[in-house]
């Protein structure tokens, strides 16, 4: 057995991994709904490996997923040989998901699940599964509760694994998204009350592909209307903080639109524009 990376107990790892293939082997067809993140590229990887061409990954073709993680997504289904496909997805046709409060993730959840439903019934598949994750059950994360009223199951949860072991388990299996950094949609990017179009998202698009351009891995680029809150992973924040990349940082912003360019002295942190709902 190989060993595995910062996991303390790797053979309870490994069982959880085997009891992930019998759950996903007992499903018999599947669509795996895939963003090509580090949980859902696990999840299509671990279907087609226990049940080949039954498992489909469907990624939703909308504004809110950046074009590089397409072209990541699709890099990674081709390696592996996995079925993969889009879906047009139109959440920004619903005026409960672009007014942008506390439900918003449902609301786009509610339409990805709705339309890989009608896949599913077209072509007699059953089950939907997606990449969630035990340690996702803990955050504020109204798309769960979509999953939950389509009946999506999440087998990574069902099986007990952590995203430390989902990654360690990654790495060992060859996959290149092992330690891809955590992802959203672009979305997430834009405070709740602030309508969210696509205007918008491309904005922050633009803005986050400049700022993976000069370098840096871990990052978000938070949209307040004119200015701009930039955050960046702690043991990255010093490269951040010189006089010439603040240049860099003004000089792209502005050209984005924006009339005030800040660094979030915090630095990033997942899931930071929660921080002022009353949960």
């Amino acid at each position: 057995m190989v060993t595995l990376v910062g996991v303390t107990d790797p053979a309870a790892v490994h069982d959880k991994q085997e009891k992930l293939f019998g759950l996903l082997r007992d499903l018999g067809r599947v669509i795996v709904a895939y963003s090509g993140g580090t949980d859902s590229a696990y999840l299509a990887w671990a279907a087609h490996r226990v049940i080949g061409s039954n498992a489909l990954a469907i990624t939703a073709d909308s504004a809110s997923i950046p074009e590089s993680h397409k072209r990541d997504a699709e890099a990674f289904v081709r390696q592996f040989a996995i079925a993969h496909e889009y879906i047009e997805t139109h959440e920004f046709d619903n005026p409960d998901y672009v007014k942008n409060d506390k439900n918003r993730c449902f609301h786009c959840k509610d339409e990805l699940f709705t339309c890989l439903e009608e896949v599913g019934r077209e072509r007699g598949i059953s089950h939907i599964i997606y990449g969630v994750n035990r340690d996702d059950l803990g955050d504020y994360r109204p798309g769960q509760n979509a999953a939950k009223l389509h009946q999506v199951k999440a087998p990574l949860v069902e099986a007990d694994l952590t995203k430390a072991e989902i990654r360690e388990l990654s790495r060992l299996a060859g996959l290149p998204t092992w330690d891809r950094p955590a992802s959203a949609c672009l979305s997430s990017r834009i405070p709740y009350g602030t309508p969210v179009t696509i205007e918008t998202v491309k904005t922050v698009e633009n803005g986050e592909e400049a700022i993976k351009a000069l370098g840096f891995r871990q990052f978000r680029v938070r949209y307040h209307s004119e200015l701009v809150r930039i955050e960046i992973a702690k043991d990255e924040l010093a490269k951040a903080l010189t006089p010439e990349m603040a240049a860099r940082f003004t000089e792209i912003f502005k050209k984005l639109g924006f009339k005030y360019v800040t660094i979030d002295l915090e630095g990033y942190r997942q899931g930071s524009l929660n921080e002022v709902l009353n949960l």
